[in-house]
């Protein structure tokens, strides 16, 4: 029993040993040829995972445009799933300053902002337009004006400029603070329609763990770099 306990203790000293040894025998160089190719394969799984977070943003701005909610929520509801589920590493504009982010980065549903500021100047047009209230007669020459101005443009009624016009034209006339701050409280705040998804640092995917082996090899040769320089410097003064 005793020797057979021994032979095992033996054998398990001489696996760690020997694993040891293997090792120390690969080389440093061997470790920075091997990070060129490994560097290129992040590189190219950081890029497929930027174009496919892309293209599902794409999709919901294509559901925003269409005015289909139905699927501008289920492509929403993609979007966040794979960008907190995957390393998406972003460049984004930051006045005027390229600035890298993990995620999507700041963008916004215009058209479901316009469509929600088109009917909410409308429901304060029906309360608000009437012969006996002053500030509804503002409206309404400011509506007539906006109008005919949208039809002669060919804007929508939810497009920008005519929400733009309605304001503006309002604000001409010295008795319409009421009716401004009606507009304005009944205006959605645009922050509700600005998204912005964030990506973890690291996901357990293909992109996660090539960039952790990765990682592992840059710290081993660094700290290779470090026992080496350290060595020298010590053989200078022995």
């Amino acid at each position: 029993m005793f020797l057979e306990c021994a032979s095992i203790k033996c054998y398990n000293e001489f696996m760690k040993k020997r694993g040891r040894i293997k090792f120390h025998k690969i080389k440093t160089w061997w470790l920075a040829v091997l990070l060129v190719p490994l560097l290129f394969i992040d590189a190219t799984l950081l890029r497929q995972d930027h174009i496919k977070m892309t293209e599902r943003r794409d999709a919901v701005l294509t559901a925003d445009v269409a005015e289909n909610d139905e699927e501008l929520s289920r492509a929403l509801e993609e979007l966040k799933d794979f960008v907190f589920s995957n390393v998406v590493i972003n460049v984004v504009d930051d006045n005027g300053t390229q600035k890298i982010t993990f995620g999507t980065g700041p963008f916004y549903l215009e058209h479901q902002y316009l469509r929600a500021a088109n009917a909410a100047l409308a429901r304060a047009e029906e309360s608000m337009v009437g012969d006996s209230n002053p500030n509804g007669n503002i409206y309404a020459a400011a509506s007539e004006t906006c109008r005919a101005m949208a039809i002669a443009n060919g804007w929508s009624w939810d497009n920008a400029n005519y929400i733009n016009c309605m304001v503006s034209e309002i604000q001409k006339y010295p008795s319409a603070d009421e009716i401004q701050d009606t507009i304005v409280a009944s205006l959605p705040s645009t922050e509700l329609y600005r998204k912005n998804y964030a990506s973890p640092i690291w996901a357990p995917t293909l992109t996660g763990f090539m960039i952790l082996i990765t990682l592992i090899i840059i710290v081993v040769i660094f700290i290779r770099g470090i026992v080496w320089v350290v060595l020298r410097l010590s053989l200078l003064f022995i």
